[in-house]
């Protein structure tokens, strides 16, 4: 009988237990609940905006502040817009990561839509949301820096690359279109790679930053041909916002009418290297403790 009361003691213990532990991962779902589509969207939007609001901020610094001093480039030049834009991108994955994933690129939308299973119904709402985004964060930085731009160009008539990308050889739009689609193929391969359970990821709060530096890579090695985009509401967004400023020579409502390079390019590129990433080293992975 003894024995007997000493099992059952044991087993109330063990159902407390389970109780307990019940109310605990009830209470975390209580605090911790599914995002809905508008939260979502909302993180998308203003993981954009941060993202823009850095990296054309930092291309503003370089174009609008140059160094007097000549031989010397007081601001950075290239390397900063590189490393700016790869910053600019960690935080806006920080911002919105948590939430929505922070894709912040429809190339990245739609590469997972199409190899990761990420809902079809959800791909134009989140890249309205991240056109939004950058739209907002180049009007906000050309408020900011109004009186550089009315000083450095009161006609707004070539200062329209602060905010959008151009082909550094117009005549041959091709190239700047292979640009785009490397670069962008680059970006969605290594963003795979990096996410990728069943490869060797970083810390969960270390992705951000790997995926910056992978922005970065880029930049200085495919920065020079049409300015790398590899986003399509990075590119788009500000443009518009160009039009709506009077901007001239914007690459959509003036001058050569190449808006739809650093568009319809990085969507292309995104796809090709989520299947290289799939189909050349995904396939062979499995999760660890498996043959």
């Amino acid at each position: 009988m003894a024995a007997s009361r000493r099992h059952l003691r044991k087993v109330k213990v063990r159902k407390v237990k389970v109780k307990d532990t019940g109310d605990a991962c009830e209470s975390e779902m209580r605090m911790n609940p599914k995002p809905t589509l508008l939260a979502e969207l909302i993180a998308e939007c203003l993981g954009t905006f941060v993202l823009i609001l850095f990296g054309i901020g930092v291309v503003a610094m370089v174009v609008l502040f140059p160094s007097s001093n000549p031989g010397e480039i007081i601001h950075g030049g290239f390397t900063n817009i590189t490393l700016g834009w790869g910053l600019a991108v960690t935080m806006g994955i920080y911002i919105a990561g948590k939430t929505s994933g922070a894709h912040l690129n429809p190339a990245v939308t739609l590469a997972l839509a199409v190899f990761r299973g990420f809902p079809w119904r959800k791909v134009l709402p989140y890249s309205i949301a991240q056109t939004a985004g950058a739209f907002a964060a180049a009007a906000l930085v050309y408020w900011n820096y109004l009186p550089a731009f009315r000083q450095t160009d009161p006609q707004l008539a070539h200062t329209a690359g602060v905010f959008t990308t151009f082909p550094a050889f117009p005549a041959i739009l091709q190239a700047g279109f292979l640009d785009q689609l490397i670069g962008t193929a680059l970006l969605v391969l290594l963003i795979f790679a990096i996410t990728d359970e069943f490869n060797s990821p970083p810390g969960a709060n270390l992705a951000p930053a790997m995926i910056g530096l992978v922005v970065v890579a880029i930049g200085m090695s495919f920065g020079g041909m049409h300015g790398y985009a590899i986003n399509p509401a990075r590119d788009l967004g500000p443009r518009l916002f160009t039009v709506v400023a009077g901007f001239r020579n914007n690459g959509l409502t003036d001058g050569t009418r190449v808006w739809w390079i650093p568009v319809v390019a990085p969507l292309l590129g995104g796809l090709v290297g989520a299947a290289i990433y799939d189909f050349g080293i995904r396939r062979f992975l499995r999760p660890l403790g498996k043959s």
